[in-house]
């Protein structure tokens, strides 16, 4: 475990040199936005396939903790009182404990019953957003935009430095979710995905462990939720409305669901299609629903795994097929005597 963290630090070091050179080497302001938006709904779906892909739970409502993330971090920075750490922690914190009380319900709950009460629970605290105006703004969202007063000598008001910062963020969160995926507590969960009755017979405690990875999935979400509101300066009740768990899953079945970038993956692969068939036609939804069907029904799997097992059997293919040895020679066939 210690080679594979050490291995794991050295590519997220990778990863984040890349995500800062990229505004340098193209500075057009432009590609910055577009890859906060991937870091965001990047995230977002990274901390569903804790759930789905690691754990086999189908989350119909995890928006509700994207949210949450946004609307705490942007009311705690709207009252100005606390600094942007403490205003983050305190948004995670209250996330967190949101994501416990609906866990504690929904882990108990097997299957659709699962997705539709996640579904309802994301209904209901997106009913709270529009209702109560006075907090929320309603359906006008947080009005006044988010203040980003400098800490530690960091300035996020500047555009640059808030791009490194939420860069920085992301890959963090990555590395925690890496070392929770190649943990045994992640492999107890494949256990469970693959047979929770097994693992229940092996003693493990099947409703503990899903509600860890449940609150663990939320947290990571109102991370991406608060990186979120300090772009558009601002939280909405999009954010919590059941379209954006919807594109959350999307990106998981573009991306895949096996490996474990795939979902940022995917989040790229729909924040382009976004872009550019906006752009182009008005009828974006039927040109995305088409090519995601295309990829679905095509490939049978995201394009990650696709491209991953693609991979295994052209490496399957290119090893030389075993020579026996002289032990495993078999003895020539005795000839007959022709009298």
């Amino acid at each position: 475990m210690r080679t594979g963290l050490a291995r794991d630090l050295g590519i997220g070091l990778l990863c984040l040199v890349a995500l800062l050179a990229l505004p340098v080497l193209f500075p057009h302001p432009s590609l910055r936005d577009f890859l906060i938006y991937v870091i965001a709904y990047g995230l977002l779906a990274m901390s569903l396939n804790l759930l789905v892909g690691l754990t086999g739970l189908v989350s119909f409502g995890h928006a509700a903790y994207f949210a949450s993330g946004a609307y705490v971090f942007g009311l705690l920075m709207q009252g100005g009182a606390v600094s942007i750490p403490v205003a983050m922690l305190a948004a995670v914190g209250g996330t967190a404990l949101l994501a416990l009380v609906i866990g504690a319900i929904c882990v108990r709950l097997k299957e659709i019953y699962f997705s539709f009460i996640t579904l309802a629970f994301q209904m209901f605290i997106h009913s709270i957003i529009l209702t109560w105006v006075e907090l929320t703004g309603g359906d006008q969202g947080l009005r006044g935009g988010i203040p980003r007063p400098p800490f530690l000598g960091i300035d996020l008001g500047e555009a640059g430095t808030l791009y490194g910062f939420c860069a920085v963020v992301f890959v963090l969160c990555l590395l925690v979710m890496r070392q929770v995926w190649q943990s045994p507590f992640g492999y107890t969960l494949r256990m469970i995905r693959d047979n929770p009755a097994r693992a229940n017979f092996l003693g493990v405690d099947v409703v503990r462990m899903k509600l860890g990875v449940f609150v663990l999935a939320g947290i990571m979400a109102s991370v991406a939720g608060i990186i979120m509101a300090l772009f558009v300066s601002g939280a909405f009740p999009e954010f919590g409305f059941w379209t954006t768990s919807g594109e959350a899953i999307f990106m998981i079945m573009l991306g895949g669901t096996q490996v474990f970038l795939g979902p940022v993956i995917g989040a790229f692969l729909l924040q382009l299609l976004n872009h550019y068939v906006t752009i182009w036609t008005h009828h974006h939804g039927l040109v995305l629903g088409i090519v995601i069907l295309a990829i679905v029904l095509g490939l049978r799997r995201g394009v990650a795994d696709y491209a991953a097992a693609w991979l295994a059997e052209r490496r399957a293919a290119s090893r030389p097929a075993a020579v026996p040895g002289p032990a495993e020679t078999p003895a020539p066939a005795e000839t007959k005597a022709v009298g």
